[in-house]
């Protein structure tokens, strides 16, 4: 299927959790000199016009990145992130919101590589647009990121960090992360994963999650932020969470100094909450 695009939703609330973290993630990857490999399996086009077109249509930054854009009383941990999306917009209005793409490209220097997976043709192609240029260090597939990420693993840095966020259309998506996240870590057991989730009033997602315990990973962090209380008629997303294995040692304690933060700023009702759990030796 492929109907899903990003960009109707660009910078919401599950945009800021998950790329807030994704900052969090590569900042700590730079703190050694030795390189690194960035992996997403679903890319998107990388980079999305809040003032037109999709994004537009339903606004849904306006509860998400715009609550933290010009916030004064940001905490350290946000303030990189907020300032890379501030430095991609002229004369700091907010009309563009970049994808995991663009953030994860910040991070890299020179001897770092990025693998990118992107199915749908259109945003394939707006995302090799976005990405024109910038040579070798950036690759591009258009070819579905389940597939794709057996041939990244493991880098040839011996370091790296992926991120899975599919759109979870299909029912299938569920099982294929998990099947994925266990595939890959017999390839790269030391590698950083960094699986999105949404939170939805059906069971495949914490199933998910469960699946991805029970693999016994020695290090993980899960956490989630709840927005608004679920529908009465049960439909759309009312939150969304991450589940990471071998996150950054220093992770945990950043989250906890953070979460209240973003749950306070992106909270659409008072039913507002996160969670945060991890286990890192």
């Amino acid at each position: 299927m492929l109907s899903y695009r990003h960009a109707f939703h660009a910078g919401n609330h599950a945009d800021v959790l998950k790329h807030a973290v994704l900052c969090m993630v590569l900042d700590y990857f730079k703190q050694k000199d030795k390189p690194f490999c960035v992996v997403d399996t679903h890319a998107g086009a990388g980079a999305y016009a809040l003032d037109k077109g999709f994004a537009k249509q339903n606004a849904e930054f306006e509860s998400g990145i715009a609550k933290l854009y010009n916030a004064s009383d940001l905490p350290e941990s946000l303030k990189s992130y907020v300032e890379l999306i501030k430095n991609l917009n002229e004369n700091k209005a907010l009309k563009l919101y970049p994808g995991s793409p663009l953030i994860a490209q910040h991070f890299l220097r020179r001897d770092d590589k990025l693998r990118l997976f992107e199915l749908h043709p259109n945003d394939c192609k707006l995302l090799l647009e976005n990405f024109a240029g910038e040579g070798k260090q950036t690759k591009i597939e258009r070819l579905d990121g389940f597939a794709g990420l057996k041939s990244c693993l493991p880098p040839a840095a011996k370091r790296g960090a992926v991120l899975i966020d599919p759109s979870y259309e299909l029912k299938e998506d569920y099982a294929h992360v998990a099947n994925a996240i266990k595939a890959s870590l017999a390839r790269f057991a030391t590698g950083t994963y960094i699986v999105w989730y949404p939170l939805l009033q059906r069971p495949e997602p914490l199933q998910m999650v469960e699946k991805l315990r029970g693999l016994n990973a020695k290090d993980w962090l899960n956490v989630s932020l709840t927005v608004q209380a679920p529908s009465d008629e049960a439909f759309g997303m009312f939150g969304s969470g991450l589940y990471i294995i071998n996150p950054p040692w220093t992770l945990p304690k950043i989250l906890e100094e953070t979460m209240p933060y973003l749950t306070k700023a992106l909270a659409q009702d008072d039913s507002a909450e996160f969670t945060l759990e991890s286990q890192i030796s």
